[in-house]
């Protein structure tokens, strides 16, 4: 092509010269240098529209050339090219591949014409980011990007990255995880047993614990005789946790006698960054374990805790060392602070209550300023209010707008009966308050309030108020409580047992024998329970709508009456008296809330039930609030029963 060009440019040239001199010869001539100049510049334009057409084709032919060569390349080196490559079309079909991909990915002529969903997944979008995504293909894995051209084909490459997923893998894998386990009931189990019998247990534990650590590559430390201490890789706790910690169960085979079952509580510090937080996270799991009352694993993480077990009820221990440390330490919280605030939940029972008038009682035989804080109109305790009132003095309750009215820096709020901020009877009290005590027996929740000065939480105790009793002795020959405070007391532990019926162990009658040596009289208390003639007919409508589903009775209700507050727990608690039944469920919905009580017996557990539709309790009772139609609330509890029974 060059030369094509010079033959075409050395003649125009000598034409242009020859213009130009004539141009110069005209001019010389004085001749009119204007028509001299034209005749140049026309002469000119001829010339050079000459060059450049012949130039235009020139170049034209010789870019189609290149461009054919380009061409040709591109599809050579597209199909020889080492890694896999896909051509698809706008409706994302396959198209056309290359050799390599034929080779290492889809060696079958039948890859044409099929949708790339079918060899990618169905969410083909999330290939076209600029990063990709990785998919496995056979026994292979590939990071795949996709861009789609002007023309509407989409070009797809793949790049084989199995070794960097396994190296990732491998990773997650071998990443360390802090068990804390410990044997919930060790020395009530070996109590008052012969010496060969306590080595037998022993042994039975040791073997228990070396069979669970023999499949994995972990450690286990015995850090004393009822705590362990364990480090297991990633690769061998989710089969634990697919298994839902079986251990569990193996330890309740140990017994000695027929009642004294062991129960471990294990606590795990999973999806730590680090072997320090992991430990971090198995404490908090393993003091959430205990504070649900044992027998259950708990996984703590980032996002939370996640639980395994717990079908055995709370272990009772017989020592009272914590309570008479706990009574000590609150005495001089008491005598450095200025009043005493006592509160308990939302629509307040009567172990609320009774704990709340208990203390309060107490601290005022002491000298001490105390008040029970309560919603006087929003209350389940009217009865038992009016009996304080009558004989203890209305000065004894205070409104909760006059306690956060008069909530001071010096000031002491006790909260009785619950340990969760949500359902406080004044949420704005305990948040205005600078010390803050709790004294609960519910199984612990996740949400529960974590600023306490003392938090004395018992799950195996009957009631707040069998709590409360028991720091009462513990307070010293200067306080006394009337019989009208043993009677709210009394009342309280009579509510949560069931007349000591459920979850009654030998301190609730311990504590009990206690207020009666104090005046407390049982008939008097019996009289509080009395139920109006309109509670007593939305319990029995109650009743009457029950339906069984697995077991459990469901009851529901379109009244929206106050007197259901009272009505659905009890009506829950005569439905267990049905042939047949091993749990009950109240619904009922007021002020655009479904309410729900839950009761069971044996080992049903009603509070991994409510858990799940975001409530709480104890194993035996619990409830939940939920801001659905009664119909939606229905269809929850059902799915969270099916849910219960698949996993226990």
């Amino acid at each position: 092509m060059k030369k094509r060009l010079h033959l075409v440019l050395i003649p125009l040239s000598i034409l242009m010269g020859v213009s130009l001199a004539s141009a110069v010869l005209f001019y010389l001539r004085g001749d009119n240098v204007s028509a001299a100049a034209a005749a140049m510049i026309v002469l000119c334009d001829a010339v050079l529209g000459v060059i450049v057409g012949i130039v235009a084709r020139n170049v034209t032919r010789y870019v189609t050339g290149i461009d054919r060569n380009i061409l040709k390349t591109c599809r050579e080196e597209f199909y020889d090219y080492p890694s896999p490559i896909v051509i698809a079309d706008p409706e994302k079909m396959i198209i056309w591949y290359n050799k390599s991909f034929e080779e290492s990915i889809f060696d079958d002529d039948r890859v044409y014409g099929i949708p790339l969903s079918e060899l990618l997944g169905n969410n083909v979008s999330k290939y076209y980011s600029d990063s990709g995504a990785v998919v496995k293909i056979l026994d292979r894995h590939y990071r795949v990007k996709a861009k789609e051209h002007e023309s509407g084909l989409s070009i797809v490459s793949f790049s084989d990255c199995s070794q960097q997923v396994a190296l990732e893998q491998e990773f997650r894998a071998s990443k360390k995880t802090v068990m804390l386990i410990a044997v919930d009931n060790y020395e009530e189990v070996l109590q008052n047993s012969k010496e060969s019998d306590k080595a037998g247990i022993r042994a039975q534990i040791d073997k228990l614990f070396e069979s669970f650590i023999e499949p994995t590559n972990g450690i286990l430390h015995r850090l004393s005789s009822d705590r362990f201490y364990c480090v297991v890789e990633e690769r061998h706790l989710s089969p634990m946790i697919e298994r839902r910690f079986d251990i569990l169960d193996k330890a309740r085979e140990i017994s000695l006698g027929e009642r004294s079952n062991v129960t471990l509580s294990i606590g795990v510090g999973r999806g730590a960054k680090d072997l320090s937080e992991s430990e971090k996270f198995a404490r908090q799991a393993l003091d959430m374990c205990l504070g649900r009352g044992g027998d259950q694993a708990a996984v703590k993480t980032e996002s939370g805790f996640e639980f395994f077990g717990g079908v055995s009820k709370g272990v009772e221990k017989s020592a009272k060392v914590r309570t008479r440390v706990i009574a000590t330490a609150l005495l001089e919280l008491v005598s450095n602070c200025q009043t005493v605030y006592i509160m308990g939940h939302r629509f307040a029972d009567f172990d609320a209550v009774g704990a709340s008038v208990g203390l309060c009682g107490a601290f005022r035989s002491m000298g001490k300023s105390a008040y029970c804080v309560l919603d006087m109109e929003r209350n389940l305790s009217k009865s038992l209010v009016a009996h304080i009132s009558e004989h203890c003095g209305a000065d004894c309750f205070m409104s909760l707008s006059d306690a956060r009215a008069s909530m001071g820096e010096r000031d002491l709020l006790i909260i009785c009966d619950t340990h969760n901020p949500d359902i406080l009877d004044s949420k704005e009290l305990y948040e205005q308050a600078k010390q803050v005590v709790v004294i609960d027996h519910h199984r612990m929740m996740v949400n529960h309030i974590d600023n306490a000065v003392i938090f004395f939480h018992e799950p195996f105790a009957s009631s707040a108020c069998e709590m409360s009793t028991e720091l009462i002795q513990y307070f010293g020959a200067d306080c006394k409580i009337n019989i009208a405070e043993a009677e709210a007391l009394l009342c309280g532990i009579m509510l949560d047992t069931k007349n000591f019926v459920m979850r009654s162990g030998a301190r609730t009658f311990e504590a009990a024998a206690y207020l009666k040596k104090l005046g407390a009289d049982t008939v008097t208390v019996k009289r509080l329970f009395a139920d109006s003639l309109e509670t007593y007919r939305e319990k029995s409508v109650l009743i009457q709508s029950a339906k069984l589903f697995h077991g459990c009775a469901i009851a529901t209700t379109d009244s929206s009456a106050p007197e259901l507050r009272l009505a659905a727990p009890q009506a829950a608690d005569d439905l267990l008296g049905i042939v047949g039944v091993r749990a009950s469920f109240v619904i009922y919905r007021q002020e655009g809330v479904c309410y729900i009580s839950a009761r069971s017996l044996d080992a049903f557990n009603v509070q991994v039930i409510m858990e799940k539709i975001g409530g709480g309790g104890h194993q035996t009772m619990a409830g939940a609030q939920l801001e659905t139609t009664v119909e939606e609330a229905v269809e929850k509890v059902k799915e969270a029963i099916e849910d219960y029974l698949i996993n226990s």
